[in-house]
């Protein structure tokens, strides 16, 4: 069944005191755009993150927002500045010379100078990698399912008016039969009145019945329309992106529709079509929303 274009999906995940968070937006546009905001420690896995949701979304504007909170080692490595506590450590021993004050000076007392000790961010870890991924997939599945069951209801209703077009086409084809046996009637008639009692010349009635049947006819136009109301509906059935191929087909069936409204000259005919014209014009909303 088609999928939405439009979306959203949310994963959660907590491993080791390490919090993840990712959300997924989704909204129409022509192609793929997949933008990402993220904690620069995990700027590395911007390449993987958009790998992983473009082979699974086709088209659309995406935006992606990660949250991370690390409280444990993994992806951090303490850094200590051993020739700043040095020279601390001989600072503070001329000091006490100087004073004449006990030097007992403690290793951790001498941590807590500036500098001496600092917590870097591993800017590669693979677990976080993985953890990354196993999130990514998570809220895509989530943000599929909602763009799924949105294309759900949009089906139906693209189903419900293709079958009305379907049925106003076959009373245009149906409507069209008679128009030529009407026309060669009011044709008789008007030249009879026009000759009272003259002879008609039944070759040039002929003649102004074969101009009208070809510019009149709407026979090849209300096949096409067929055709293209078939490729719509086997469109709607399959699991791929169709988007844009439905966008052409409705475009397609639009020119096909005027074209009949310019061609035949008859009431019924022209009112049909104005209705298939209205449900065209719904459909092409709705086909825009389709990835």
């Amino acid at each position: 069944m088609i999928r939405s274009m439009t979306g959203y999906g949310k994963a959660n995940l907590e491993i080791d005191q390490r919090k993840y968070q990712m959300e997924i937006k989704t909204i129409n546009h022509r192609y793929l755009d997949i933008t990402i905001k993220m904690p620069k420690i995990l700027s590395y896995l911007e390449d993987e993150i958009k790998k992983i949701i473009s082979g699974k979304i086709k088209r659309g504007k995406i935006d992606v927002f990660i949250t991370f909170e690390n409280n444990s080692l993994e992806g951090k490595e303490i850094k200590i500045n051993t020739e700043l506590a040095k020279a601390y450590i001989t600072e503070l021993k001329k000091l006490a010379e100087q004073e004449k004050i006990l030097s007992n000076i403690e290793v951790t007392e001498i941590t807590k100078y500036p500098d001496v000790l600092k917590i870097q961010e591993n800017p590669e870890d693979e677990k976080i990698k993985n953890e990354i991924i196993e999130l990514t997939n998570q809220a895509t599945q989530n943000l599929i399912a909602m763009k799924n069951a949105e294309g759900r209801k949009i089906a139906e209703d693209l189903i419900q008016r293709i079958k009305t077009i379907k049925e106003k086409n076959d009373k245009v084809s149906q409507l069209s039969t008679g128009l030529i046996e009407e026309y060669v009637v009011k044709l008789e008639g008007r030249i009879k009145e026009i000759l009272r009692n003259q002879e008609i010349d039944k070759t040039r009635i002929a003649q102004e019945v074969v101009i009208y049947a070809d510019k009149c006819s709407i026979e090849e136009e209300v096949t096409r329309l067929k055709s293209h109301i078939s490729q719509f509906e086997k469109l709607l059935e399959t699991d791929e992106a169709v988007g844009k191929k439905l966008d052409f087909i409705i475009q397609e069936m639009n020119r096909e529709t005027n074209t009949i409204g310019s061609k035949a000259n008859n009431l019924e005919i022209t009112n049909e079509v104005i209705n298939i014209k209205t449900e065209i014009e719904n459909m092409r909303e709705q086909v825009q929303n389709i990835e």
